[in-house]
């Protein structure tokens, strides 16, 4: 695998980039993404962030979180770029247009990342974005308030804001000195898990009253189904972060979100407190992620899923 410096040389004389985000970007994807977009552009580099899906309105105090868009032109980008895309179907509509440059880049920290670039910088961290910024270093790029928020966002949404075990003391290290370098700390924690909408709240209730116990309380489950949408008029990015809730409950060593997509189909996140590999559990259904933090899409019934979760974290717990 190539070095950073390796990476930062081979990237040094593009004259364009397309940078991708995962569907459902969260955070992270889209913190790295419209850093490295904001550092190229300081380069003299061409450079733009596509997204298969909206991005939540909760990152809109960030400008540049604005400027992601949606089709790729026609245009031909000298190198198209993966971030935070452990798989290409995380690319959504847009994978074909992501494999259409002959010079293709993953960078990702998800242990299940299936390698599906030409270039892989496939790196355990606490978030893509420490990658990201490590990049930016061995460009040489001088880090400023703009792009070390955006680098901030991505790490404090993917370690819970430094409270999950996914934070390394180089996760610590890279905060640090993102603040130096004028992020403000304060302000990214308090939009991002603090300042909610009344109908995330009302959401938040309902899946709340969902939660179901199983395994003498081992697996906690909370649902938040179509009706409890259109009963609230919350949107389906306002349930990140519902599968905090089972793991602060004593006992609990999985906790399960299952969020309705669609007709009998559903989203579901897995969390562990250290005990069962929730990777392996998602890679059952063809899922991945982390072996603390991973996910998966099901179809079904709502009840059959439920089965089969339930079922199926029981043969590892």
């Amino acid at each position: 695998m190539m070095t950073m410096k390796e990476l930062a040389c081979d990237l040094g004389e593009i004259s364009s980039a397309a940078i991708f985000c995962h569907v459902r970007p969260d955070g992270d994807t889209i913190g790295g993404a419209t850093a490295l977009c904001e550092a190229f552009k300081r380069m003299g580099v061409k450079s733009t962030v596509f997204c298969a899906s909206p991005v939540p309105e909760k990152f809109f105090f960030l400008p540049d979180t604005m400027k992601i868009e949606f089709a790729m032109p026609e245009d031909r980008f000298d190198v198209h770029i993966a971030i935070d895309c452990s798989t290409e179907l995380m690319l959504g509509y847009l994978q074909k247009d992501f494999f259409r440059c002959h010079r293709t880049y993953n960078i990702d920290h998800h242990l299940s990342n299936t390698k599906y670039a030409r270039t892989n910088i496939v790196l355990e961290a606490g978030a893509c974005c420490e990658t990201v910024f490590r990049l930016l270093r061995a460009f040489g790029v001088k880090l400023d308030k703009q792009i070390s928020e955006l680098l901030l966002l991505g790490i404090i949404t993917d370690t819970g804001c430094f409270t999950q075990s996914n934070v390394y003391p180089y996760t610590l290290g890279v905060a640090g000195d993102l603040v130096t370098a004028g992020a403000d700390l304060h302000k990214l924690a308090f939009k991002m898990y603090k300042e909610q909408p009344r109908e995330r709240a009302a959401l938040y209730a309902a899946a709340v009253s969902s939660l179901k116990f199983y395994h003498d309380g081992k697996l906690a489950i909370i649902s938040t189904r179509e009706k409890d949408f259109a009963a609230t008029g919350a949107t389906p990015d306002m349930t990140e972060g519902f599968i905090d809730f089972p793991m602060t409950i004593t006992g609990v060593e999985v906790g399960v979100s299952i969020m309705e997509a669609g007709d009998k189909k559903f989203k579901i996140s897995f969390r562990s407190s250290g005990n069962v590999n929730v990777h392996e559990v998602a890679s059952v259904f063809g899922g991945g992620g982390h072996e603390l933090a991973s996910g998966c899409m099901i179809n079904g019934y709502y009840e059959d899923v439920v089965d089969k979760l339930v079922y199926t974290v029981g043969q590892y717990l």
